[in-house]
C-alpha cells in the first residue's frame, strides 16, 4: 500500500468559536423563564402558573433538589 502525503500532517489545531450576542441573551432568557417556573410561587405566570409550578416542584423533589 502507498503512504500518502496528506495521511502524515500534523494535528489541526481547534479554533475558537465565536458565540453572537444573541444567543447568550436566549440563554439568559432560558434562564430566567425556567426560575420563574420552578422557584417562583406562580406570581410571575397568573392563573395557569399554579399547575406548572407544582410540575415544577414535583419535578425538583423528584431530582433530589431540596425546596422547603
Amino acid at each position: 500500500m502507498i503512504a500518502l502525503e496528506h495521511e502524515l500532517a500534523l494535528p489541526v489545531q481547534p479554533q475558537p468559536v465565536a458565540v453572537p450576542v444573541w444567543a447568550w441573551l436566549v440563554v439568559a432568557l432560558a434562564i430566567l423563564t425556567l426560575f420563574a417556573l420552578t422557584m417562583a410561587n406562580s406570581t410571575a405566570l397568573a392563573r395557569g402558573g399554579t399547575v406548572l409550578h407544582e410540575f415544577f416542584h414535583d419535578a425538583r423533589h423528584f431530582v433530589g433538589v431540596p425546596c422547603h
